[in-house]
């Protein structure tokens, strides 16, 4: 990878893996880790005013080098602009379909808390409205985040690395790592 990894977004369908992979970015490039979720939700799952979450984005991401995951692109008005890498965890739909499924059965069964004391629920399964089910939220979404990114990536000198498949995000995740090892 020749361009520089200081300032990065992790991007993809919910269901890709975004958080657990920018953990690890975040690690090999000692820098810190924001997951835009955590950002963008208040408690109870009232989305924050904008421009104040907006603020305390742009606060998080004032130095040097971050990783930030998730998408919100609706709500970032350009406060990730300075992000010199765009990675795009672009995952096949039944990937990030199984994912997603297990993920909320896990967090729905464990009550595990998210962000200000936000959980998911297992009732939310039964619900057609996808902003209530994250399963169809990710199946609905799927398309959009592909096309979204696909044509960002082809652009003359994009950002974006398009790691397809979980295989190919591993690889290049390892391949850094095994990099920053050695460096330290």
């Amino acid at each position: 990878m020749s361009r520089p990894l200081h300032r990065v977004r992790v991007v993809g369908t919910s269901g890709a893996g975004k958080t657990t992979f920018a953990r690890r970015l975040a690690r090999a490039l000692d820098a810190p880790h924001v997951e835009l979720d955590e950002v963008f939700w208040g408690p109870g799952w009232v989305k924050r005013d904008a421009e104040e979450a907006r603020a305390e984005l742009r606060a998080r991401t004032a130095g040097p080098r971050w990783v930030v995951d998730g998408n919100w692109d609706s709500r970032l008005d350009g406060a990730l602009d300075h992000a010199d890498t765009i990675v795009w965890l672009d995952h096949p739909r039944r990937t990030v379909m199984a994912r997603v499924v297990r993920r909320t059965l896990w967090r729905g069964l464990t009550r595990r808390e998210l962000w200000h004391g936000n959980r998911e629920t297992l009732a939310n399964l039964r619900s057609a409205d996808p902003h209530r089910n994250i399963v169809l939220w990710a199946w609905h979404h799927h398309p959009v985040v592909t096309e979204r990114y696909a044509a960002r990536a082809q652009a003359p000198g994009s950002d974006v690395v398009r790691l397809r498949g979980p295989r190919a995000a591993e690889r290049w995740l390892r391949a850094l790592e095994t990099g920053a090892r050695r460096r330290s």
